[in-house]
This record gives C-alpha cells, sequence and structure tokens, in this order.
C-alpha cells in the first residue's frame, strides 16, 4: 500500500454548503470565532438566586425563558424561575432544581447550592480561538452540528475526486440487459460506484470496453479530467488480457502489478500524468477486496485525510485455517463481540466469484503470506469494516 500512498496526489480545497460536506476531508482547521455556549444559562428548570443567601425562604422575582434576556436587575435576597437554556441573570450565580425547591405562600423555600451549581458557563464546551476541528478529519453528522453552531455555513473541504471507473470483457452486460449464454451482468461497476462514494469520491461510469485493445486505449484516454482511473478485468496474463498493454499505449507508467495476496492477486497500479490508474481483477470479490486495501485509503489520501485505514483489531478464529505459503488470504467473515473478545466466523464461501460471501461480511480476516496453519482458536488480525 505504501507504494500506491506515496504517489497518489493530494486535491485541492473548495467551499462548500455545509449540509454538503457530510463524508468529505476537512481541508483547513476550523478555529472557534464564537463561544458555545455564548452565555451563562441554566443547565435545568429550577430557581435561579445568588449562593450566598441560600439556604432561604425567597420572593420570585420573575420568571425567564428560553429564548429571553431579563433587563432589570434582581433585587438583593430575591429569586427567579428559569427554564433549561434560559439566560442566567447576572446578578445570579447559582440554579436550584425544582425538585429541590419547596413553595411557602408566595414565596420559595430554597436549600444551600454553590455557585455554578446547574449553570452552563459561556464557552465552557468551546472557547473563542480554540481549534475544534483539525484539518484531515472526515466529517460526519456530529461534526456538521458543531460547524452549524459556529456559525460555519461554508467549508473548507478537499474537492472529491472524480474516479472514472472502465469494466472490460466481451461477456459484461449492463444491468438493464438480460445477460444471454455465456454473459454476465457488470456487478463491480456498481459496487466500485458505492465504493468511491463512500470513500468520498464521485464514481463516473464510461461502460464496458470489449476486449480489444484499441476499445480499451480509447476508453482509459476518455477518462483525461478525472482525478483517478479504475478497470476490472483484463489484467491477469491470459490471451484475452490485453488491460496492461492498453494502459502502456494510453501514456500509463507502470508502478505496480501483481500482489501477493488471495484474493486481488492480478492487480496493477500506474500514473497517467498525475492520475492514478488501478488495475482491478475481474472476479467481483477480488474487486472489493482490492478496493478495500488499495484504493479506499489512496482515494482518502488524495483529500488529505488523517486516517486512511480502517479499524484493525485481533480476533479468534474457533476452527483455526490452513493454506499454502507465498500469499496473504483475506476471509470474508462475520465478526461477533462476545464475553471473550471478538469471534470471526469465515464465511463457508471463499471463491473470488461468490458474490453471497459478501452478505453479512463485516470483516476481512488477514492471513499473513508466509503462515501455513492458525490452530483452532488463535488469534489473527482482521480488518473491520463496520463497527462490531
Amino acid at each position: 500500500m505504501r507504494a500506491v500512498l506515496e504517489r497518489v496526489p493530494r486535491l485541492p480545497a473548495e467551499a462548500v454548503p455545509i449540509d454538503d460536506a457530510c463524508g468529505r476531508v476537512l481541508a483547513a482547521d476550523v478555529i472557534a470565532a464564537r463561544a458555545l455556549p455564548g452565555f451563562d444559562n441554566s443547565a435545568m428548570d429550577g430557581y435561579a438566586a445568588r449562593a450566598a443567601e441560600l439556604p432561604g425562604t425567597l420572593p420570585v422575582a420573575g420568571v425567564v425563558a428560553a429564548g429571553e434576556v431579563r433587563r432589570e436587575p434582581v433585587p438583593p435576597g430575591a429569586a427567579v424561575r428559569i427554564f433549561t437554556g434560559a439566560p442566567l441573570p447576572g446578578e445570579l450565580d447559582t440554579v436550584v432544581i425544582q425538585e429541590d425547591a419547596r413553595t411557602d405562600g408566595e414565596r420559595i423555600v430554597l436549600p444551600a447550592s454553590p455557585p455554578g451549581d446547574n449553570v452552563r458557563r459561556a464557552g465552557e464546551d468551546v472557547a473563542v480561538g480554540e481549534r475544534v476541528l483539525a484539518a484531515g478529519t472526515r466529517l460526519g453528522p456530529w461534526h456538521l452540528g458543531v460547524l452549524a453552531a459556529l456559525g460555519v455555513a461554508r467549508v473548507p473541504v478537499a474537492r472529491a475526486p472524480r474516479v472514472a471507473l472502465i469494466a472490460t470483457g466481451d461477456e459484461l452486460v449492463g444491468i438493464e440487459v438480460e445477460p444471454g449464454p455465456g454473459q454476465l451482468v457488470d456487478s463491480s461497476m456498481h459496487a466500485l460506484g458505492a465504493l468511491v462514494r463512500e470513500a468520498g469520491g464521485a464514481p463516473e461510469r464510461l461502460g464496458i470496453a470489449r476486449d480489444d485493445p484499441a476499445a480499451i486505449r480509447r476508453m482509459i484516454e476518455a477518462a483525461a479530467g478525472c482525478d483517478a482511473v479504475i478497470t476490472t478485468g483484463g489484467v491477469s496474463v491470459g490471451d484475452r488480457d490485453h488491460v496492461r498493454g492498453a494502459l502502456a499505449e494510453a501514456g500509463v507508467t507502470p508502478e505496480l502489478w501483481k500482489v501477493a495476496m488471495k484474493p486481488g492477486k492480478p492487480f496493477s497500479f500506474g500514473l497517467r500524468g498525475t492520475a492514478p490508474v488501478f488495475g482491478l481483477p475481474g472476479n467481483p470479490v477480488s474487486t472489493v477486496v482490492a478496493f478495500e486495501l488499495f484504493l479506499r485509503p489512496a482515494l482518502l489520501a488524495m483529500q488529505g485525510a488523517s486516517v486512511l485505514e480502517r479499524p484493525r483489531a485481533p480476533v479468534r478464529l474457533p476452527d483455526g485455517y490452513r493454506k499454502q505459503a507465498g500469499r496473504a488470504h483475506y476471509l470474508r467473515a462475520r465478526v461477533l463481540r462476545t464475553a471473550e473478545g471478538l469471534v470471526a466466523h469465515p464465511h463457508e464461501k471463499q471463491g473470488s466469484a461468490m458474490l453471497s460471501s459478501l452478505l453479512g461480511t463485516n470483516a476481512l480476516v488477514e492471513i499473513a503470506a508466509e503462515r501455513t496453519e492458525v490452530p483452532p482458536d488463535s488469534e489473527v488480525p482482521a480488518i473491520l469494516l463496520e463497527a462490531v
């Protein structure tokens, strides 16, 4: 992965409306220009008073509700009825919750309460000048809530990478076509499009290139202007695998070819100018695994994200695993959290063409290339695709 990340370009920044910023990568630090909260206010429904005058039986000098500001000062020896979020009158410094108050005619009996009790102080959440969010943060809904509270209506983010998607293969047809004998629906393009969007990119499906070097070259050249190109199929060494040659004819400088992993060995990476070009295998599961290992981190790196990889965690394999040395294996698995920790249950179908093995999968269990046997109940690393 390092060979890929070292070569992908960093995209420029742009400002987008806050409602379009979810999933985007912050391009600059956000410094608070206002305090949160902006004023001292009550954290509870109750009675505001002077702590030095409590305990006591006090007259109620008025009511302060959320959104209201009391203009006249509160007389000494008096309290005010106050509601959650209402501004605290400047002369008062504590709030007694209503459950602890007792009425005595027209007066209210309040117990002792220390200064600041049940009071939200101005700036205690966010202070003016504080760095609230760092550049490289991938924005989620909770980030947008903070930005909105700070009045950030337009957010500086990295431009979303435009990613050209090119499928290759005479056997492929579009989703709207009923496949005939020997034909397959081009499912990988739809999965890849969703994966690109999830990584903050903007996919552009250019179509299906037939197994003809000139056709593949023309489609790669048509991707000029995109920030990255992804092809599927045709990167192996068969007589009908023309992608490598077409990439060279289209001006792609090869950087990497073949990876010692299963699934996903027929993988290529190169540059056309500054734009990275990824050649993925034709089998749909291999495509997804290769995307998770190489392309997702690359697209996030292009946006300047501070976190590029999904979280990893040790998981227990109850049945163990055997394989030949030489290639790392990535097993589609369902990981469950138990009292003893995380337990991985690999899907019974691990073939690279088995689309159904992706259903219910929330992790890729990694078996190192040099390992040949994992004893039952041993721990191995896993890439968590979802929170467990």
